[in-house]
């Protein structure tokens, strides 16, 4: 009896409507805060920062959101994805689980980001925003958008973490080639750069940083954006053609996962796949009870060491105050290779789903990371991204639970890049030099206590 390995679906196939979980969340969400004021902010206090139809979905309160002809048409160059069987790397582990992937590292840029970075470039070129700024941690996301505005006449203007920019060379060619500038952040390009610069030269940079120098220069210079790759509704939401699309495959071989595993550092890698499959667990759809696991770096572990609080998405303290898990918004992670999972906070939707044990979480260091990957690549074939790898690690972990325990269960995670410009990373692996880094320091006492110091009146809030 043969087994299908490769599931593939027509371009007529590629979902035709986004799907939005704020309809079908156990609560309501929290509201993103004034931190001057502390009253709630309205989506008309977000539009000097971003684009107009892109806050609009970010409050909207529809369950489908049509996605734009022009942008399918552009989803076209590399969707829908396939979903591949990893019948090898079942064979190496010995496991009665099947294990399947959706392989997002097919696009152009070799990860899901353009799924996002494509819908806000698209929006961006109707509003005649000339610039979209940004930040970037690995070079996924800035590689992404630099494409997307390439795609509409746009430019992009990407502020990449400096441990990242210098360890990953040919991600900073990758968006130039796609005609973005790339800026090392922190940068003397903005005020929030040389206040850090000033007080640490060396500083390695973080999410945290980028993001506030992306942003000031966004409301700083006419006919500019800023344009977010995780975290926000927006993002996630755009996101959900991978698990619309993994649902299809799975039904065409009468498959239904017991579990849906991704890694996690905003959020929208594993939010992209678990979202439908959430949205049938709630609407009794589903066909088993589905469980979902998220993956992160234990040299950030937000959602296994951070407070469910509110907090600024930034170092200056230029957001609003999100209710997320957070190790705090002026933590700088140790330069760990997977440069998408640096980031101090989460999704708050996914924020949210794990206060309320919707979904559960692990973390793991990135020599474990990098072994499971390289154990991943030699039966599959596939070298994963850093970030992806945290997913892998989880997956074989899983499988091997399922072998003692001689379970049958059905495991789908998100390949959500490929490690191609991941390679100097998988040398120092090989040669023994990566450091495992682990963040022993945080505590979510102290997180909170910092960030009470400076809003106490937030104390009467947690309850939201």
């Amino acid at each position: 009896m043969s087994v299908t390995k490769r599931i593939v679906l027509s371009t007529e196939e590629i979902p035709s409507k986004w799907y939005n979980i704020l309809p079908d969340l156990p609560r309501k969400l929290p509201p993103l805060l004034n931190p001057a004021t502390g009253k709630e902010i309205s989506a008309k206090n977000l539009e000097p920062l971003f684009v107009k139809e892109a806050v609009k979905q970010e409050f909207s309160n529809d369950r489908w959101i049509p996605i734009p002809r022009e942008v399918i048409e552009v989803y076209e160059l590399w969707r829908p994805t396939p979903l591949i069987r990893a019948l090898r790397l079942e064979k190496a582990l010995k496991t009665p689980a099947k294990i399947y992937y959706k392989f997002e590292g097919v696009s152009p840029t070799g990860s899901h980001k353009p799924n996002t970075a494509v819908a806000q470039a698209y929006y961006a070129s109707k509003e005649g925003i000339e610039i979209l700024a940004t930040e970037t941690g690995a070079g996924q996301w800035g590689s992404a958008l630099a494409f997307s505005t390439a795609m509409y006449g746009l430019k992009a203007r990407v502020y990449m973490v400096k441990a990242s920019y210098y360890q990953k060379p040919y991600r900073r060619v990758l968006m130039e080639i796609y005609g973005a500038e790339v800026i090392p952040s922190p940068s003397d390009r903005t005020k929030a750069g040389k206040e850090i610069l000033g007080k640490d030269p060396g500083n390695p940079g973080s999410l945290g940083i980028a993001i506030s120098e992306a942003i000031e220069d966004a409301l700083s210079n006419d006919g500019v954006k800023y344009s977010l790759g995780s975290v926000m509704n927006h993002v996630l939401i755009h996101q959900t053609v991978v698990g619309l699309e993994a649902k299809k495959q799975l039904a065409l071989i009468d498959e239904y996962p017991d579990i849906v595993v991704g890694c996690v550092g905003g959020g929208s890698n594993f939010s992209g796949l678990f979202w439908p499959f959430y949205y049938d667990k709630v609407s009794k759809k589903a066909e088993k009870p589905v469980e979902f696991l998220a993956v992160e770096s234990k040299a950030c572990p937000s959602l296994n060491k951070g407070v469910y609080f509110f907090d600024h998405g930034d170092t200056s303290k230029l957001t609003p105050l999100i209710k997320m898990y957070t190790i705090g918004h002026d933590f700088i992670p140790p330069p760990i290779h997977a440069g998408g999972l640096r980031y101090h906070g989460a999704a708050p939707t996914l924020s949210l789903l794990v206060h309320l044990g919707e979904v559960k979480t692990v973390a793991y260091n990135q020599v474990e990371v990098f072994e499971a990957a390289t154990l991943f690549a030699s039966t599959e074939g596939i070298v994963p991204a850093p970030e992806s790898a945290h997913a892998v690690k989880a997956v074989l972990d899983l499988a091997l639970e399922c072998k003692k325990k001689n379970e049958e269960k059905v495991i789908l995670f998100n390949l959500s890049g490929h490690g191609l410009l991941d390679l100097k990373a998988y040398d120092e692996y090989l040669k023994g030099k990566l450091p495992p880094y682990e963040n022993t320091t945080v505590s979510k006492e102290s997180v909170l206590e910092k960030i009470l110091k400076m809003y106490p009146w937030l104390k009467k809030l947690n309850s939201l």
